[in-house]
């Protein structure tokens, strides 16, 4: 073996202890200040609106996709709100009555609040709203979203734009830490 060889290998060797050396004394600081943050709540699945679009709407049903995480951040309370809802492309009883393939109401917001009480936790925030005329379009739009911890069955209540949906999950689940917001 070349003499240089044996030089790179030891150049190496200090190379890698002192990698490990720097990595045991500074990766603690490192996720320290990521360790401050506590979820509050989380989740995301499909969830059936009760009633659908109501009496008033023929009572078409709507289903959604949900997915949100709030979490405490040192004395603040950060996270995201996802809620798309879609409708059927067809009238009961007709070809694509099952499709939930129209694009009726989506929010996309900012969790910036939040309180737990037991299994539920109440996120609020302000949204961007894109939806059919009359279900409330627009942007800084505040919203608050009630959930139970809970897989299929749970419920989530979203209020916004002065619409209240009652949702009912069936597919997927929504945690709920213990840990109070503002403690």
């Amino acid at each position: 073996m070349p003499r240089g060889s044996k030089i790179s290998t030891r150049s190496s060797a200090g190379l890698l202890a002192g990698l490990g050396l720097f990595t045991t004394l500074f990766a603690p600081l490192v996720l320290s200040s990521n360790s401050q943050s506590t979820t509050i709540a989380r989740g995301a699945g499909t969830t059936i609106i009760q009633g659908g679009t109501g009496k008033a709407g023929g009572f078409v049903p709507v289903l959604t996709t949900l997915a949100f995480h709030a979490e405490q951040d040192g004395g603040g309370v950060t996270g995201d709100f996802e809620c798309l809802a879609r409708a059927p492309s067809g009238n009961t009883g007709t070809a694509g009555s099952a499709a939930f393939t129209i694009n009726v109401m989506y929010v996309t917001g900012q969790v910036t609040g939040a309180t737990v009480n037991g299994d539920t936790a109440t996120l609020t925030g302000t949204a961007t709203i894109t939806a059919i005329p009359g279900l409330g379009a627009g942007t800084n739009v505040p919203f608050e979203i009630v959930v139970r911890k809970g897989g299929p069955g749970a419920t989530a209540v979203l209020t916004t734009a002065g619409l209240v949906f009652h949702e009912i999950l069936v597919e997927g689940s929504i945690e709920v830490s213990q840990h109070k917001a503002g403690e």
